[in-house]
């Protein structure tokens, strides 16, 4: 199968669920406002390890669309699906776009690369005596 190479962007991201994988920058973030089958759904430009299922047509609550189910790449779980096509004028600006479904995702941690330790050291005493 070969070595799973996975993007980590910095800053804060949504992640996987059920393996805390990177899926989604929040710079990358459209709306919170959607809804889906299973409640919030978040509408991405851009999201990152992932894989895609087959295009299939699928009545969702704001009508017909062509989508993917898009899955983790770390863990094999559906994680949402991509519009590939919208059949509704209205929602041609979702063609392109990513969901992840609320129920699948979790806020990850803000990641940064410098880490600042802001707790005092009042304590001349190395070795931790006490006189």
């Amino acid at each position: 199968m070969g070595r799973l190479f996975l993007v980590h962007p910095e800053g804060k991201t949504w992640n996987c669920k059920f393996c805390d994988a990177k899926l989604g920058h929040v710079s990358s973030l459209v709306t919170k406002s959607l809804r889906c089958s299973s409640g919030r759904a978040y509408l991405f430009n851009e999201v990152v390890n992932i894989t895609f299922g087959e295009a299939e047509e699928r009545t969702l609550l704001s009508g017909m669309h062509t989508v993917m189910d898009i899955f983790c790449v770390r863990c094999g779980q559906i994680v949402g699906w991509k519009y590939v096509k919208s059949h509704e004028e209205s929602q041609k600006y979702k063609e392109g776009k990513f969901v992840l479904e609320g129920i699948r995702i979790v806020e990850g941690e803000f990641d940064s690369e410098f880490y600042i330790d802001t707790r005092s050291s009042s304590s001349d005493d190395e070795d931790g005596d006490t006189v």
